[in-house]
């Protein structure tokens, strides 16, 4: 497993005043840091120090990171060895377990407790602390801020297990009931619309004012990008339901598009975590790769559609094997020699200790979801193809991979894929989807083409990938070599969640029972969740 590397915070008022330790760290920090031009005059009151240090807090839990509480294995066994292998985007090549793990549908029980316990854990009591001092203050706008961050961070949870206790969480309590995965949904629904309408408000009404720019590790307090987050956001969650309730799904999304402020639509507007003096770190994937001579590859289904494409994307993402190929690892090997899957006959993940970003949502995402709602029929600005075309021009560009004009006319197609370490467990082509868009085609063949390219350009966002294949079927992905499932997930199917922690059980056995009663299914990975329709 990965080691315990602690990362040292430059923002030493921030741990101060989580530790408690207000008075001996702000002494002269009014007099030697009061920015009138910050949200308020008063915004740097000792009240708001501590708002700042749970802003930060909350933004660190997005995405768990090595960030001296979380570690970088906690990422591993909350999203490595989930939602990154279950998306298709990597592989396991551990040595651990012989390969009966989580990446054979054999969930180890302290590895699927991390994505649950550690939001609940910090995520949550840092917002409710931010929401009580920002009400005591009269700052809706910070409020709203962290009510856009807590979603994006909760959102992950309950797509990853189904019903949560969300709404009546409430002081660290851990006895709570849980709400439906439909009544998590409309509370986001709710609590989005309420922080952005406030957000926007308070950037008409404070043209060029920051919010917590010294706390704000994705847009240095710029209020105007938090809303196009904000939009961008409740669209993704507007189309994550739109097969369970297509008429709220489209409400939402044309709430979004027509906020005056609008969406993500430039590479500079992407929301991920920045690295700077306030914030030192390491994406987790960059000490994964290469811990125990080896632990995550490329993946097999990866491998099938970038190499089918001659996607230029590929040496951004990966780094080239002794051939100069670009190979992938099928999911749920089991081998009693993983030696060549970690040598040089398996690309492995490219990621750069110092500067590759933890990324919420890119820009290019943006496109690819007013593509789909155009394809639907929604009012999203504009067409479907132009958006599809712009979402892979904008990922080129985010990525440093040159112009996507000769990409996008391609009529290639994903390619089959043979195991260029032993040769085994070979694959045909997982699908037949080109790349250039055709007006003639139909809806599903379109739609196909939309979210394999979204896919493609989310990468290594294994939450938003894998999520998307269950809600779409698409893209098309390889199904694992060995299911240790004792058939409660079906091979071809695959995956749909994660069963809830043992410590839920253990700490709050009714409370759970209240979620599997919600969840209309049994307990175990093969029962789909809500939005899961199609």
């Amino acid at each position: 497993m990965v080691t315990n590397k602690l990362l040292k915070y430059t923002k030493l008022i921030a741990f101060c005043v989580i530790l408690g330790a207000v008075t001996s760290c702000t002494d002269s920090f009014m007099d030697d840091n009061t920015n009138k031009h910050q949200a308020t005059e008063e915004m740097m009151t000792w009240d708001n120090l501590k708002t700042g240090a749970f802003f930060a807090q909350l933004q660190r839990n997005v995405v768990m990171f090595g960030d001296g509480v979380n570690l970088s294995s906690d990422y591993q066994v909350g999203q490595g060895l989930s939602s990154d292998l279950y998306s298709g985007y990597i592989a396991p090549t551990g040595t651990w377990y012989s390969g009966v793990h989580n990446g054979s549908y054999s969930f180890i029980s302290g590895w699927i407790a991390q994505m649950f316990e550690k939001p609940f854990k910090y995520a949550m009591p840092a917002w409710e602390s931010i929401t009580q001092l920002a009400g005591e203050q009269a700052l809706p706008e910070i409020a709203a801020l962290a009510t856009v961050v807590k979603v994006a961070a909760m959102h992950r949870v309950t797509d990853t297990y189904g019903p949560i206790p969300y709404t009546q969480f409430g002081s660290g309590n851990l006895q709570a009931d849980y709400d439906s995965q439909e009544e998590v949904y409309k509370k986001f629904f709710e609590e989005l619309d309420k922080a952005i309408d406030e957000l926007t408000a308070y950037v008409n009404g404070n043209p060029g004012v920051t919010i917590l720019e010294k706390y704000d590790y994705v847009y240095e307090g710029d209020a105007s990008k938090w809303v196009k987050f904000a939009n961008t956001l409740r669209l993704r969650l507007a189309m994550r339901i739109v097969y369970a309730n297509s008429t709220l799904a489209q409400q939402e999304a044309e709430k979004s598009i027509n906020n005056p402020i609008g969406l993500i639509s430039a590479i500079g507007e992407k929301a991920s975590l920045k690295h700077s003096s306030n914030l030192i770190y390491y994406h987790p994937l960059w000490e994964i790769k290469d811990f125990n001579s080896g632990e995550a590859r490329m993946g097999a289904s990866m491998d099938a559609y970038m190499n089918g494409y001659a996607d230029p994307r590929r040496p951004v993402y990966f780094k080239a094997a002794a051939d100069g190929g670009y190979h992938g690892v099928r999911l749920g090997i089991t081998t009693s020699t993983w030696s060549d899957y970690v040598g040089t006959k398996i690309s492995n993940l490219n990621m750069n200790q110092s500067t590759t970003e933890i990324v919420w949502m890119t820009a290019a995402e943006s496109y690819f979801l007013r593509a789909e709602g155009a394809l639907r029929g929604w009012s999203m600005g504009g067409d479907a193809k132009s958006f599809y075309e712009k979402g892979i021009s904008v990922s080129f560009e985010e990525n440093g991979a040159g112009s996507a004009t000769t990409y996008i006319a391609s009529s290639a197609t994903p390619t089959a894929f043979v195991d260029a370490a032993k040769g085994a467990n070979g694959m045909p082509a997982p699908s037949s989807v080109s790349i250039a868009w055709s007006d003639a085609a139909g809806f599903e063949t379109n739609l196909e083409r939309i979210i394999t390219q979204k896919w493609i350009a989310m990468y290594p966002d294994g939450p938003e990938g894998w999520a998307e294949f269950r809600r779409t079927g698409y893209p098309k992905l390889f199904p694992v070599v060995t299911n240790n499932s004792n058939g409660t997930i079906d091979t071809n199917i695959q995956v749909r969640r994660i069963p809830y922690p043992q410590s839920e059980y253990d700490k709050n056995a009714a409370g759970v029972q209240t979620g599997i009663s919600k969840l209309g299914g049994s307990d175990n990975g093969g029962t789909k969740l809500w939005w899961d329709k199609k």
